[in-house]
C-alpha cells in the first residue's frame, strides 16, 4: 500500500496481503481524518487474495487523493513501494505500513518542520503499543527509535545508521522518515527489481541514505501509531519454514547492499564499511529471532540450512552470540540449576563449523574474526560459570564431602562425594569450573606454597557443612572396596588412569563410599611398618631426617611448640617420633564434631610455627614443610585419642596412587589463536613417542621450511612420552617460523583397551595414531597426515589443496608393495586378495603420506571401530593394510614424487624392479625430483648416514635443536656395529655365504629382511644342527 500527494506525500509501501484485511480500515481512517489536506495517497495492492483491494476501491470512489495501483503478480514488498514512489507526484514522499496508523496532527506537524529548513529526510517519533511483545520489549524498542540525534549531512546519514563502530546510533526504519520526493525517486530507480521482504528497509534506507544531503530528527513529533509485534516482527513463535524463509529474505538484503556499494566500482573504504556494519546489524537481528522465537528443536535443525544460506564463520560468531547471552541471562538471573546441555552444543557447533571455513571458503563480507574469538571467550566463561554453580550446588547437598585438592586439571571420578577443591586460587591462578575453590569465604588459599592441601582443608572447616569431611589429593585415593590389592615397596596400590574401571574397582562412587564409612568415625590410610620400606629409615624421625630438602631442626621445632600448647601430648609425641608406625598423605574422613576439633587443635600450632620460622633460604621443597609437619601432627593427634579413651571407632584403608591423573583430552581444541588469524589453517599431523623426537623434528624442520609462507600450518603431534623438555624445544623450534604451531596430544588413554601389536620391528604402536585423527581434531574436515621419518621437500599446502571430492584419502602407490605382489610364488597376491579382500591388488597405497578425508572417515568407522581392526594380529602392515582393505575405491592416488621411498637394502633392484613398468619407472622418474623422502625400512639416516638420499635428511636435520642427540644415536650403532663384527669372529659361517652363487636366486624372491628368509635360514640352521 502506497501513499503519495501534492505537497506533502504520505507513501506508505506495503503488500496487501490476508492479514491487512482487518486493519486497512483503521490506517486509511487515520489519514482521512488528519488535519492537514493536501495529501495524496497511492496504494499499491501486491496481488492480495483477502478482499483488501476492494476495500481500498471502495475508500478511492469516496476520496479522489486516493489511488489504487493493483499489481498483475505478487512481487513483494519491497517491489511495491518501487511502484508506488514511481506513481508518487508530490513533493515529499512518507511510507506507512497497512497495521499502522497516523495521529490525527501526524501530516501538519511534519510539513511544518519540512518548511522550517532545508533537509531532504527528516526522521520523526513514533508511539509504540505492544502488539504480543512484551512491555519491556516495547520500551526498549521505543526507547531506541525515538533516541535524538543532531543534524547530519552527507556521509554522517549513513554512518548514524550502519557504523557498527559508532554504535548503530539511529534505526534505518524507512516508514519513520519523509523523503523529498526526488531524493525518493533518484534512490528507489537505482534499487534492484527483487523480491525482498523481511528486512527490506535495510536495503532501501542503504540506497535513501547514501543519497541524501541533510537529515533532521525531530522525535518528538509522534507521528506514527507503531504496532510492535503485529506482522512479521514481535515475539511470537516461529516454525523451522517460517525463520529460514526469513533467513533468506535477510540474505538477499545483504548480497543487495554489497552490490550496491560495488555498484560504483571498487567501492570506497566508507562504503565498505558501512556494508559490512549492515550485515552484521542484520545478523544480529535475524539471530536474535532464532535465539527468541525457536524452539531449542528447531534451533538445532535450522543450523545446516543457515550454513548453506549464509557461510561457516558468519553463522559461527552468531550462534557463539547467542550463547554468550542465554549464558549470561542464567547467569544475572541465579539459575545455576539450568540444564546447559543446549548451549553447549550450540558451543560446539560453532566451534565445528568456524575453523574449517578459513581452509578456503570465502571471508564473509563483516569481519567476524575478531567478534567469534571475543564472543567465544565469554560464552566459554559464561557457560563454566554455569557449570561451576551447578556442581557445586549438587555437591552442597552432599552428607558426605571428600575433597580432593588440585592445582592443575586432572580427571575425576564421576562421584558427588569426591570433590575437587581448586589449591592456592588467591596466587592468580586460571580459576577451575569443575571444582571448588579454596579463596572463597575466610581461607588462607595465599599460604598455599607453605600449606600445601591444608589451605583446602581450612576453607572447609570456615566455610562448608558436612556430616563426613573428608581429604585426599589429584593423585591419591581410598581404596573403599571390600578387597584388597597389591602394593608397591611405600605401601601405595599403583592405578594407571581414573576411568569407569578403576571406580569400580576401588568403591570410589556414593553407594559404596557411603557403605565404607558408616559407623565409623574416622578413616585413614593404612598404618605401616616403617622397618617393611626400602632404606634404613624406620622411625618418623629417622624418616624425617632422610628427607634431602627439608629439616630435622623444624619437626623438633613444631614437636616443642605442640608439647608447650597441649602437654598431655608429650608421650604421644614421644611414641610416634621414636615408633615405627604412621600412616601417610594427609588423607583421612571424620565425623563433624571430630573434625572441628582437629582443625581447632592443628591450625594454631601450625600458625605459631610459621610465626617463628625462617623460612627465608628454604628451598621450593622446603618451603612445604608445614604441610609435611602436618602429615606428623595427624597421626600424634589420633594416637593421643587412642591413648586418652577418646572411643573413636577407626577405619583403616589403601591408599591409591594415580599414575596419570592428568586431564585426558580426547580431541584438541582449535589452534589457539585460529579466530585471528587472517591465513587459511593447513592442519598437519605426526606420530611420535620421546625416542622419535629428534626424527620427527627434523621431519617438521623439512616441511616448514619448504612450505607456502600463504598458509597458516597447525602442527599436531600425537604422542606418548614425549618428554617435557623436548616438547619446550620443539616448540621453540616451531616458533621461529612465524606461521606455524606446534601441539601435542597424548593418546595413551585413547588405545589403552586395545590390543595393538605389530607385525615388523620397525614399526611402532604409534602407527595406529592416525586412526585417532578424526576425534583428536574433530574440526577439520581434511587433515595431512606424515610419518616421522621422511623429509618434505615440496610445499605440503599444495597436498593439502588436493580436491578430495567423495574419496577417503590419498595416497601414492606402495612400489614396494607392488613388487612383492609380482613374486613368482603369489604368497603376496593371495594376502591381498584373501586377507585383505582388495579386489584390486595393484592400487595397494603406500600410508606414510595421507590427505586424508577425516569428515567422510568419521562416517565409515568410528575411532573404536578403527582400533578394534587394528587389533587383528593378522595384518603385514598393521595400519596399512586396514586402510587399503576399507579404503579401496575410494582413493585418490598422489604422484610418486610426493612418497619416493629410498633404496633400503637394495629393494630398489631386489624388489621395486618386480613391479609394473609403468609404476617402476614412475618410481624412478620421481627419484630425481623427490618433495618426499622416505627412510621406510631398517636403513635411517641417523643409523646409516650413508644410506640412500641420506644428504637431503641432514640439511635439515642440522637446523634443529635435537642435531647432536642424532650424531650420539650414529655413534651408537657404530659401536654396538663393531660389537657384531667381533662376535661374528666366533660364529660358525653362514648357512649361505656372501659369495654363493645360491645368492643370486636366493636374493630377488627372499630379500634381505623378509620373512620368507628368516624362516629359510632357520631350517638351514636347523639342517646344519645350529640353534
Amino acid at each position: 500500500m502506497v501513499f503519495s500527494g501534492r505537497q506533502t506525500v504520505n507513501a506508505g509501501l506495503f503488500r496487501c496481503c490476508s492479514f491487512v484485511w482487518e486493519y486497512i480500515s483503521q490506517c486509511l481512517d487515520s489519514l482521512i481524518a488528519q488535519s492537514f489536506t493536501d495529501w495524496e495517497a497511492i496504494i499499491v495492492d501486491d496481488c492480495s487474495c483477502d478482499g483488501s483491494l476492494a476495500l481500498v476501491d471502495i475508500y478511492a470512489e469516496k476520496d479522489s487523493r486516493i489511488i489504487s495501483v493493483a499489481k498483475s503478480r505478487n512481487e513483494g514488498v519491497h517491489c511495491a513501494r518501487k511502484t508506488g514512489v514511481e506513481k508518487a507526484s508530490g513533493n515529499y514522499i512518507v511510507f506507512i505500513d497497512p497495521d499502522d496508523s497516523f495521529d490525527q496532527d501526524a501530516l501538519r506537524l511534519l510539513k511544518g518542520a519540512l518548511d522550517s529548513g532545508n533537509m531532504d529526510v527528516l526522521h520523526y517519533g513514533i508511539n509504540v503499543n505492544a502488539c504480543e511483545v512484551s512491555d519491556d520489549m516495547r520500551l526498549s524498542f521505543e526507547s531506541y527509535v525515538n533516541n535524538p540525534c543532531p543534524e547530519l549531512c552527507d556521509s554522517e546519514i549513513l554512518g548514524y545508521a550502519f557504523d557498527a563502530k559508532l554504535g548503530y546510533l539511529q534505526d534505518w526504519r524507512v516508514t519513520q522518515r519523509v523523503y523529498a520526493a526526488d531524493l525518493a525517486k533518484r534512490a528507489f530507480s537505482q534499487m534492484i527489481d527483487c523480491r525482498l521482504e523481511r528486512a527490506e528497509d535495510s536495503y532501501e534506507y542503504f540506497v535513501l541514505a547514501s543519497f541524501a544531503s541533510c537529515q533532521i530528527t525531530r522525535n518528538d513529533i509522534r507521528a506514527l501509531n507503531y504496532n510492535y509485534g503485529r506482522g512479521v516482527t514481535g515475539a511470537s513463535s516461529l516454525s523451522v519454514a517460517e525463520f529460514l524463509n526469513d533467513a533468506r529474505s535477510f540474505k538477499k538484503c545483504i548480497d543487495a547492499i554489497g552490490q550496491y556499494a560495488l555498484s560504483g566500482g571498487e567501492p570506497s573504504l566508507m562504503m565498505a564499511k558501512m556494508a559490512a556494519g549492515a550485515e552484521s546489524k542484520l545478523m544480529d537481528l535475524l539471530f536474535n529471532d532464532w535465539s527468541l522465537r525457536l524452539s531449542s528443536e528447531d534451533r538445532s535443525r535450522s543450523l545446516d540450512e543457515l550454513v548453506r544460506i549464509f557461510n561457516g564463520i558468519d553463522v559461527s560468531v552468531q550462534v557463539m552470540r547467542c550463547v554468550r547471552d542465554e549464558a549470561y541471562r542464567l547467569l544475572a538471573v541465579g539459575e545455576n540449576g539450568s540444564d546447559i546441555s543446549e548451549l553447549k552444543k550450540l558451543f560446539s557447533f560453532a566451534e565445528s563449523i568456524f575453523v574449517p571455513t578459513k581452509l578456503g571458503q570465502r571471508a564473509p563480507v563483516s569481519d567476524g574474526v575478531s567478534a567469534y574469538s571475543e564472543y567465544r571467550d565469554a560464552a566459554q566463561s559464561h557457560l563454566n560459570d554455569l557449570e561451576g554453580m551447578s556442581l557445586r550446588s549438587k555437591w552442597s547437598a552432599q552428607p558426605i564431602k571428600i575433597f580432593a585438592s588440585a592445582h592443575k586439571p586432572v580427571d575425576l571420578f564421576d562421584c558427588d562425594a569426591i570433590q575437587p577443591v581448586q589449591v592456592g586460587c588467591a596466587l592468580g591462578n586460571d580459576r577451575f569450573p569443575w571444582a571448588w575453590h579454596d579463596d572463597d569465604g575466610d581461607n588462607i588459599s595465599d599460604q598455599n606454597p607453605m600449606y600445601c592441601e591444608l589451605t583446602a582443608q581450612y576453607w572447609a572447616w570456615k566455610n562448608i557443612d558436612a556430616d563426613y569431611y573428608g581429604f585426599c589429593h589429584y593423585r591419591r585415593y581410598f581404596n573403599f572396596s571390600p578387597n584388597r590389592y597389591g602394593e608397591n615397596s611405600w605401601g601405595e596400590i599403583m592405578e594407571p588412569f581414573i576411568d569407569t574401571s578403576s571406580q569400580v574397582k576401588y568403591g570410589l562412587d556414593d553407594g559404596a563410599i557411603k557403605r565404607a564409612i558408616d559407623g565409623y568415625d574416622v578413616v585413614t590410610t593404612e598404618v605401616k611398618d616403617l622397618r617393611d620400606f626400602p632404606g634404613d629409615a624406620n622411625t618418623p624421625l629417622m624418616q624425617y631426617e632422610a628427607a634431602a630438602k627439608l629439616n630435622i631442626d623444624d619437626l623438633y621445632h613444631v614437636f616443642a611448640i605442640l608439647e608447650d600448647m597441649h602437654p598431655d601430648y608429650a608421650e604421644d609425641i614421644n611414641a610416634f617420633a621414636n615408633g615405627n608406625q604412621s600412616c601417610f598423605c594427609n588423607m583421612f574422613l571424620m565425623k563433624k564434631e571430630l573434625f572441628f576439633g582437629y582443625c581447632e587443635w592443628l591450625f594454631p600450632i601450625l600458625e605459631r610455627f610459621v610465626e617463628e620460622w625462617d623460612s627465608s633460604l628454604c628451598s621450593k621443597e622446603g618451603l612445604r614443610t608445614p604441610g609435611h609437619l602436618a602429615e606428623r601432627l595427624l597421626n600424634i593427634y589420633l594416637m593421643h585419642g587412642e591413648r586418652v579413651g577418646a572411643g573413636w571407632k577407626r577405619k583403616q584403608v589403601q591408599c591409591v596412587h594415580i599414575e596419570y591423573p592428568d586431564k585426558r583430552y580426547y580431541d584438541l581444541p582449535p589452534v589457539p589463536g585460529y579466530a585471528e588469524c587472517d591465513k587459511p589453517i593447513v592442519p598437519v599431523v605426526f606420530a611420535a613417542d620421546n625416542n622419535y623426537a629428534p626424527m620427527v623434528t627434523t621431519t617438521i624442520a623439512s616441511m616448514l621450511a619448504n612450505a607456502s609462507k600463504d598458509y597458516f600450518y597447525d602442527v599436531v603431534v600425537i604422542e606418548d612420552g614425549i618428554t617435557g623438555s623436548n616438547k619446550e624445544q620443539m616448540v621453540q623450534f616451531v616458533a621461529q617460523y612465524g606461521n606455524a604451531s606446534i601441539r601435542f596430544f597424548g593418546a595413551g588413554a585413547m588405545i589403552a583397551d586395545y590390543e595393538l601389536t605389530t607385525s615388523n620391528e620397525h614399526i611402532s604402536k604409534e602407527t595406529y595414531y592416525r586412526f585417532l585423527i578424526q576425534d583428536v581434531l574433530p574440526y577439520y574436515g581434511k587433515v595431512v597426515y606424515l610419518d616421522s621419518d621422511l623429509v618434505v621437500e615440496g610445499d605440503v599446502s599444495e597436498l593439502f589443496e588436493l580436491d578430495l571430492e567423495d574419496n577417503l584419502l590419498a595416497a601414492a602407490h606402495d612400489v614396494d608393495y607392488l613388487g612383492n605382489l609380482n613374486m613368482h610364488d603369489g604368497e603376496r597376491m593371495e594376502y591381498t586378495k584373501e586377507i585383505l579382500g582388495m579386489n584390486r591388488p595393484f592400487d595397494y597405497f603406500q600410508a606414510g603420506v595421507l590427505v586424508l578425508n577425516v569428515a567422510e572417515m568419521r562416517k565409515l568407522h568410528s575411532v573404536k571401530e578403527w582400533l578394534e581392526i587394528a587389533s587383528n594380529p593378522d595384518y603385514i602392515y598393521n595400519d596399512q593394510d586396514i586402510l587399503n582393505a576399507h579404503c579401496q575405491g575410494r582413493v585418490k592416488y598422489l604422484g610418486y614424487e610426493w612418497n619416493v621411498m629410498h633404496d633400503c637394502g637394495g629393494r630398489v633392484g631386489n624388489v621395486f624392479s618386480f613391479a609394473p613398468a609403468s609404476a617402476f619407472d614412475s618410481y624412478n622418474a620421481s627419484r630425481s625430483n623427490p618433495k618426499i623422502i622416505h627412510y621406510a625400512g631398517f636403513e635411517k639416516p641417523w643409523i646409516m648416514p650413508e644410506c640412500d638420499f641420506a644428504e637431503h635428511y641432514w640439511k635439515y636435520a642440522r637446523s634443529t635443536p635435537f642435531y647432536e642427540k642424532l650424531i650420539a644415536l650414529i655413534s651408537k650403532h657404530k659401536a654396538t656395529e663393531l660389537h657384531l663384527l667381533l662376535e661374528e669372529e666366533a660364529r660358525p659361517p653362514k648357512v649361505v655365504g656372501e659369495n654363493s652363487r645360491i645368492r643370486k636366486v636366493i636374493d630377488p624372491i627372499m630379500p634381505l629382511g623378509s620373512r620368507r628368509r628368516e624362516v629359510v635360514k632357520a631350517v638351514g640352521r636347523k639342517l646344519r644342527g645350529r640353534s
